[in-house]
């Protein structure tokens, strides 16, 4: 973050995002704020008229946007929580495509703390202890270096209201558990618990990006399709699971965890000689065939892949499940991305993933496979050869709700060539 440049930060009414919401405007960036009210609970509207309140004071243009998640209204018990981060980031990602720069989250040292002690009860293995990264794209997070504690001390030397949500006390939720029983019992043991954590995942954050590359290595020099047994045999067991589980994510097209006994189950395969074949769930099977190791995946979603259709500009068409808007954005209309696409009375193509497709995300700094970055933002494997994609020329422009290319961003109020104008695009689902 340098001064002048645009930031989102995404507040609640809490002491954390409030702080962070000052400590960025008196560092001198251009800052606005995205306040998100699901109207879950009584004290809802009191956090938005808190959230006014202070940005009027502070001179931040601020966003408000009211948001119905669909486990509350169908009352189901998903996961909520999740839900509303989800929303939360996706109205965030929307928003920055239209201003440019990043978005801030508040988290902070407790908070990744909380986060490494739940994923690793329930996840282990080496990337529960990385916890959240500092920067996830346009995502940041500036206060990992700072504790709750921390926050609300700076909030009160400066003199700045904040607001409690009683949903962080409420031990129905797991994190509520970590943090005022787990947390607190550790911290018997060490006060500096949550830093310690904190610096932990952050160390081996680094380290990962060292064992990623001596992976890259070890897959360059095997190089593409089946892999020799006897290689994996020659490698250390880390290293050797290592590479097993970057190529079951890769045939998997998602997050795989690989346990310690999956992977000797895998290399034990080619010890016998023939073909032999390991089921591993969910669609994924790892085969030996004399003396060649590679893994297969059900993907049926493939077979259905959705005809293109063409989208005129500005204009709507239907595809699938949605139905993707091409609008003018004129008078402040801003889509889930900005894009410039040439001048209005053209069209462009809306069409499904394919193998190989690659995007230069905004923020990102070079290209990447679009099978990547829907594993690195979860987006479930069934559902990826159903979300649409905007293509233009032959260039793809915008995947919807993972990324827009960086070549085509706009932002709103600028000029573009010759006065190309700014499309907001957007995609909705129209089936239930």
């Amino acid at each position: 973050m340098r001064p002048g440049e645009p930031l989102v930060v995404m507040i609640s009414g809490g002491a954390d995002s409030i702080c962070l919401l000052d400590v960025c405007v008196r560092l001198g960036a251009r800052v606005s704020a995205l306040h998100v009210n699901y109207k879950l609970r009584d004290g809802a509207d009191g956090d938005e008229a808190l959230c006014r309140e202070l940005c009027e004071q502070l001179g931040v243009p601020l966003t408000v946007e009211h948001v119905s998640l669909p486990a509350a209204s169908e009352g189901a018990a998903g996961n909520l929580q999740a839900e509303a981060r989800e929303a939360r980031y996706r109205l965030a990602e929307a928003l920055v495509a239209s201003t440019g720069g990043d978005y801030a989250a508040a988290h902070t040292a407790s908070d990744q703390a909380e986060t490494v002690l739940y994923r690793l009860v329930v996840s282990p293995g080496r990337r529960a202890l990385l916890g959240m990264d500092g920067r996830r794209g346009r995502l940041v997070r500036p206060l990992l270096g700072a504790t709750r504690a921390d926050t609300r001390a700076y909030c009160e030397a400066r003199e700045l209201p904040w607001r409690e949500d009683p949903s962080n006390s409420d031990v129905r939720f797991a994190r509520a558990r970590v943090r005022h029983e787990i947390l607190p019992a550790l911290a018997e043991l060490s006060p500096a618990v949550e830093r310690t954590i904190a610096e932990t995942a952050l160390l081996l954050r680094d380290e990962a990006e060292v064992l990623d590359a001596a992976v890259d290595e070890a897959l360059a020099r095997l190089g593409d399709g089946p892999i020799p047994t006897a290689e994996l045999a020659r490698m250390s067991a880390g290293l050797a699971r290592l590479v097993l589980r970057r190529l079951a994510e890769a045939a998997a097209g998602s997050a795989r965890a690989l346990s310690r006994a999956e992977a000797d189950a895998v290399l034990a395969l080619g010890a016998g000689g023939g073909t032999r074949a390991l089921d591993l769930g969910g669609g994924l099977r790892a085969v030996a065939e004399y003396g060649m190791l590679r893994f297969t995946a059900e993907r049926d979603d493939e077979a259905a892949e959705l005809d293109p259709v063409r989208l005129p500009l500005p204009g709507a068409v239907r595809f699938g499940a949605w139905e993707v808007r091409a609008t003018l954005a004129e008078g402040g209309t801003v889509g889930e991305a900005a894009v410039r696409m040439g001048p209005r009375g053209g069209s462009a193509v809306v069409r499904a993933w394919r193998s190989g497709d690659r995007i230069r995300p905004t923020g990102l700094g070079g290209s990447k496979s679009l099978q990547d970055l829907f594993v690195d933002q979860k987006v479930p494997r069934a559902f990826r050869r159903t979300l649409p994609l905007v293509e233009l020329e032959g260039e793809i422009v915008w995947v919807a709700g993972v990324a827009v290319a960086e070549e085509y961003a706009g932002t709103a109020g600028a000029a573009g060539p010759d006065d190309e104008p700014l499309f907001a695009l957007d995609a909705r689902r129209v089936d239930p």
